[in-house]
């Protein structure tokens, strides 16, 4: 109607921001490759980086955190070693929640029939002359790829969404360049034009034909303009998008007015005399590796705790307890006995329960509940009425069938991969192509080892963490499965999960949608509190309540605290789909001087509170347009949203959603079909009840499969 078109402008006119200057322009070339350092034709093949190129992406970053450079968005190609550059540089800059585009426009030239030959035996072999016309020429091309060679990319599923024309066989430079076109024109210089700062991680040629774009180089004078790897070139532009030269001209190319964060070779030479220096000073210390992460006193106290405890567990195997002297225990009075703590004799009984295939979860009242009074002498002998009703509820639960869920293995029914997928060291493995959704928890943090709140503080994996994300990638890789898109948080401890799952499946080129409403509960004011903490300052009922209770909300954080999200620019700067805050608004007003819009962001949030954005993202966003369309799908999250997504899945009533407990790095598998959750067979022959804790409602996650038919799914 007209009177909404007419609102519409006005709207437009009114909220409309100007931007007078453009953002800025980052590019970076991938980090040597395994194949760039053997001297090898690579072009669209799919080789990782070498120790080499993880050393120059990180570099490069420290050279854009050096000079204050800020991101909003990234542009790379679909391959692995521009990808996992990609990942490296937004982890080193602390901002793995940006939003990253992969464009196989961004490829680096296709060599054709060259591909994974020797550069120099190619030329021994067919010419210098010859080859040299093919690297260095702008319109010569090598011999183009058949369907039947190795690295024909028309069996490659990443490149499935092209036509046959626009699937190159081989390119000339020029064609490489041209290629790069559209991806400029409709994409990198709309989002320059709306102020944002932009990052391409790409390769020589493909960032060789935006250079010659945007600096208007002629066809013959590009063939002098190099990229080398791993050093940013930033481009400043005016108001027309024209290029601006910088005032330190000394650091530019030739033809070019980027500007390079470093001289060409500094690092490699720095890196070389580093390897000259581990050759011949012993046990020399590279100052250049990086270092762990830095911890808090509250991180380091509880480290050196733990390190106590596991040392004396470690140093318990070689004592004889027999021949220790005796101690003074302070068990006098005791008729002699030693102190049995009211733990040790709960412990002993649901030790006693995990023995006859019992599930007990020791963070509930009920379980704490079960102490034994002071009266008692014995763990048979306990009349606390708390424990007497969970003596009931074992003895309902041995009355029951014993919960088995349903494991996945492969089956020689199921379609092969091509010839040319067959994966490596492990031959033909069945391809799964139902829609399905796989759901995992992040890999442990240090925070979660330490028993800390965590919430929305982003902490990132500890090393089993990775290892556990890793185990995940290459579990669901040995079962067949494939994915059409990722969906994750923003937080970057799920965001790295599902970097290192994809990495393991080789599925780095998939497209990642993150959204903050998949982020973990938001802790309040016991954000990065251990649980022990918590509990002694307010009272185990209270802490419980606050842990466990579905809609009890924790004790709020303050405006202006470090863990209150309004203060991180994540969410102050990129989300928009929340509702402005009059209170906060007022506040930063305030604060700043100026008006402020600030929007109402979380300060606390029960369970209820997390389940009531995350379903509702699950059911309006990732059911539509993946679910629905087919594709399979991985979501990377964090405990209490996948609360949330199996609570609506598995039609988990609220009072037993808590009981829930979700295993780190463990993929669970949501047949669409027959609508239930599966876990994979790992091959070990272990039970995973045995081996992982779901919680008291574990027999609501883990029904039985029924098909659409009625028939149970095997």
């Amino acid at each position: 109607p007209f009177w909404k078109k007419t609102l519409r402008k006005a709207k437009n006119v009114l909220v409309k921001k100007k931007v007078s200057t453009p953002g800025t322009l980052i590019l970076v070339r991938h980090g040597e490759s395994t194949w760039n350092k053997n001297k090898t034709f690579t072009g669209w093949a799919d080789p990782d980086l070498s120790d080499m190129g993880l050393r120059e992406v990180e570099h490069a970053a420290r050279l854009l955190l050096e000079g204050g450079y800020e991101i909003d968005v990234v542009f790379t190609s679909r391959l692995k070693r521009a990808i996992k550059s990609t990942l490296i540089l937004l982890n080193e800059l602390d901002q793995t929640y940006l939003p990253v585009f992969k464009s196989w426009r961004l490829n680096e030239r296709m060599y054709g029939a060259l591909t994974g030959l020797s550069k120099k035996e190619t030329a021994e072999k067919l010419g210098h002359e010859l080859v040299q016309a093919w690297r260095g020429s702008l319109k010569s091309r090598p011999p183009p790829l058949q369907p039947t060679d190795t690295y024909y990319p028309g069996r490659d599923r990443r490149y499935s969404d092209l036509t046959a024309e626009q699937l190159p066989l081989t390119e000339s430079l020029l064609d490489c360049m041209d290629r790069t076109k559209p991806i400029w024109e409709d994409k990198i210089s709309y989002e320059l034009r709306q102020g944002r700062n932009v990052l391409v991680v790409a390769h020589a040629n493909t960032l060789r034909g935006l250079v010659k774009i945007i600096d208007n180089i002629g066809d013959d004078e590009i063939q002098e303009v190099s990229i080398p790897t791993g050093i940013p070139v930033v481009y400043k532009f005016d108001k027309d998008l024209n290029t601006v030269q910088p005032k330190n001209i000394q650091q530019t190319q030739i033809h070019m007015n980027g500007l390079f964060l470093e001289k060409p070779g500094l690092l490699k030479d720095a890196l070389k005399r580093e390897e000259d220096w581990c050759s011949r000073v012993p046990e020399y210390n590279s100052t250049i590796f990086k270092e762990n992460r830095p911890m808090s006193s509250l991180e380091r106290s509880l480290y050196k705790l733990n390190a106590t405890r596991e040392l004396g567990e470690w140093a318990g195997q070689f004592v004889d307890a027999m021949g220790e002297e005796e101690e003074d225990d302070g068990s006098d009075g005791n008729m002699g006995r030693g102190i049995m703590m009211k733990e040790d004799a709960i412990w002993e009984r649901g030790l006693h329960d995990l023995e006859e295939g019992i599930q007990f979860d020791p963070d509930y009242p009920e379980f704490h509940s079960a102490a034994p009074s002071s009266s008692t002498s014995s763990t048979t002998s306990i009349t606390n009425t708390g424990f007497s009703s969970q003596l009931k509820l074992n003895d309902k639960r041995k009355d029951e069938e014993r919960i088995n869920p349903t494991m996945i293995t492969n089956y020689p029914c199921l379609t092969p991969l091509p010839t040319s997928s067959v994966i490596p060291g492990m031959g033909y493995v069945p391809v799964r192509r139902d829609s399905v959704i796989v759901i995992i928890r992040h890999g442990k943090t240090e925070h979660n080892k330490l028993g800390l709140f965590t919430g929305w503080e982003d902490a990132p994996l500890a090393k089993d963490g990775i290892e556990e994300a890793r185990e995940a990638g290459r579990l669901l890789k040995l079962h067949g499965f494939q994915f059409d898109v990722v969906y994750t948080s923003w937080l970057s401890r799920a965001i790295e999960t599902a970097w290192y799952v994809m990495d393991e499946m080789n599925e780095l080129w998939l497209p990642i949608i993150k959204s903050w409403r998949l982020n973990e509960r938001m802790y309040g004011d016991l954000t990065s509190l251990s649980k022990q903490m918590v509990a002694q300052r307010h009272g185990e009922e209270q802490f419980k309540a606050w842990r466990r209770g579905y809609d009890v909300k924790p004790p709020a954080v303050s405006s202006f605290s470090k863990n209150y999200p309004g203060n991180d620019k994540r969410y102050t700067k990129y989300l928009n789909d929340l509702r402005y805050s009059v209170r906060e608004t007022l506040i930063r007003s305030i604060e700043a001087g100026k008006f402020e819009k600030h929007r109402k962001l979380p300060k606390s949030e029960s369970l209820k509170d997390c389940n009531d954005r995350t379903i509702p993202y699950f059911t309006e966003h990732i059911i539509p347009e993946a679910v629905n369309q087919g594709k399979r799908v991985l979501i990377s999250s964090s405990e209490n949203a996948i609360r949330g997504l199996l609570m609506h899945l598995c039609e988990i009533p609220e009072e037993e959603i808590v009981g829930l407990e979700i295993p780190n790095g463990l993929p669970l598998i949501f047949d669409v079909k027959s609508k239930c959750v599966k876990l994979l067979d790992d091959g070990t022959g272990r039970d995973p009840l045995d081996v992982y804790n779901f919680g008291k409602s574990a027999n609501y996650l883990f029904r039985p499969c029924e098909n659409e038919d009625g028939t149970f799914d095997e």
